[in-house]
């Protein structure tokens, strides 16, 4: 899948000269999905996911079955895919029982998933959102006690279905709580996909503030109004170098009933690489997999340079 020298190179001033993609694709981009996708299918995912030069996987979660069934198989899956050479694949622990069941397989990167605002603690993690925060810090503890690497996620930072416009000094409180338990990475969630670039410049200015640094902050967006692309390129202008994308712009998530596919990892690569941005990605072979993974999934990919790219070459 050639793209015949384009896009045009245009280097922009004050932008990183690399991004290091978090691609959550077969973890976040797959949990929603209502069919079972078979385990074999997920390992084959992730291992041409890394052939297309993706260094951070996002692989699979250990929580209970009853609530991401199609994740049921982590235990499984994980031995498959976790030798890949040159690939960090990080997994979602929920509470001290999947931390266990990740490390006795030998992950090395763990994720915890809170929330900014009240309503979705509830709904998510049928918690308070002060007591899912006390449910995480014997896990980040544990974990950092093993020398595993952990990730905060914080979703709802910019919107929530049920709460409307999320005050930044909010989403900043959790941020700060997650830094403190020992957290070494934290990604920013704009879950419904209603962040505007304003918004995400007021809120990394906050963080800042709140003595958050940028170079421990990813971002993941979602493109429920078509804005995640502008808001990625705001958090790219303030620094921020750690992008998450789903390839083929798989995934939803299945508690907020509102909130679309991700940010096509396709689609950020395009980006990326027009303004002169490094990414590592083999953009052809991403194409490749994601169109090979829609087929798996019987449905068209959502993501435009998928469709584009797939189509010059038919």
């Amino acid at each position: 899948m050639s793209v015949d020298g384009l896009p045009m190179v245009v280097p922009a001033p004050g932008l990183p000269a690399r991004v290091r993609i978090h691609e959550v694709g077969a973890r976040d981009g797959l949990q929603n999905e209502k069919t079972a996708v078979p385990t074999a299918v997920k390992a084959e995912f992730i291992r041409r996911l890394a052939g297309a030069g993706l260094t951070t996987i996002e692989a699979t979660s250990f929580v209970h079955p009853k609530w991401v069934p199609q994740l049921a198989d982590a235990d499984e899956l994980f031995p498959l895919v976790s030798d890949l050479p040159g690939a960090a694949l990080p997994v979602l622990v929920p509470n001290r029982r999947g931390l266990d069941r990740a490390l006795a397989l030998g992950a090395e990167r763990v994720a915890v998933f809170a929330s900014a605002t009240e309503s979705f603690a509830k709904a998510n993690l049928n918690r308070t959102l002060d007591e899912s925060l006390a449910v995480f810090e014997p896990v980040v503890r544990q974990a950092k006690d093993q020398g595993v690497h952990v990730r905060g996620y914080v979703s709802m930072c910019f919107g929530d279905p049920w709460e409307g416009p999320v005050p930044p000094h909010q989403v900043a409180r959790v941020c700060t709580a997650l830094r403190d338990m020992g957290c070494d990475e934290l990604s920013l969630g704009d879950t419904i996909g209603v962040a505007t670039a304003g918004q995400v410049r007021e809120l990394l200015g906050l963080l800042n503030e709140r003595g958050v640094p940028t170079e421990v902050i990813g971002v993941h967006f979602h493109d429920t109004y078509g804005q995640a692309l502008a808001n990625t390129l705001a958090a790219l202008q303030h620094g921020v170098t750690t992008v998450d994308a789903s390839a083929g712009g798989l995934g939803g998530c299945p508690y907020a009933k509102s909130a679309t596919g991700n940010l096509a990892t396709e689609d950020l690569v395009w980006m990326l690489r027009g303004l002169g941005i490094e990414t590592g990605v083999d953009l052809g072979r991403l194409t490749a997999t994601s169109v090979w993974m829609a087929e798996q999934l019987g449905r068209p990919s959502p993501s435009r340079t998928v469709r584009a790219l797939s189509h010059k070459d038919q």
